[in-house]
């Protein structure tokens, strides 16, 4: 996790001296600063401050993992790296919840936005416990 913390700090650095050298150069070059180009890059880069110091907490707790590590091999990476589902069909829903939203906030029609994010949550809400129900478990005879 240090090569993650690394990266996003890096990257949080380079967010606001961006926003830094955006917020001089649009003030030198019309006398005010522009604010959305300038309020864009410092929340991009509190965001990136906010991932990276999630990943410095993590990396302090556990231990480090083989790709940390200058003397590791590649074999030490081998194995099972999780559970991942064979095959759901609430994503499709999710990306549909979030189309019908999303169209609501492009025209402007409150009905179908809020007619969107009830989508959102069922399908959340059917990510969240697919493998609860009982079609996933195995069968008791």
């Amino acid at each position: 996790m240090r090569i993650e913390f690394r990266l996003f700090g890096i990257l949080a650095g380079l967010f606001f001296a961006f926003a830094i050298a955006y917020g001089v150069w649009t003030w030198v070059d019309s006398g005010q600063v522009e604010v959305a180009g300038t309020t864009a890059l410092v929340l991009t880069g509190g965001l990136a401050l906010i991932v990276g110091s999630y990943f410095w907490f993590v990396s302090r707790r556990i231990d480090p993992r083989p790709e940390d590590r200058l003397d590791s091999d590649i074999a030490e990476g081998a194995g099972e790296l999780g559970f991942f589902s064979p095959g759901s069909y609430w994503p499709f829903g999710l990306a549909f919840g979030a189309m019908i939203a999303g169209l609501g906030l492009a025209f402007s029609e409150y009905w179908l936005l809020a007619l969107g994010l009830v989508g959102v949550l069922f399908a959340v809400g059917g990510l969240l416990f697919e493998y609860y129900t009982r079609s996933h478990t195995s069968p008791t005879y």
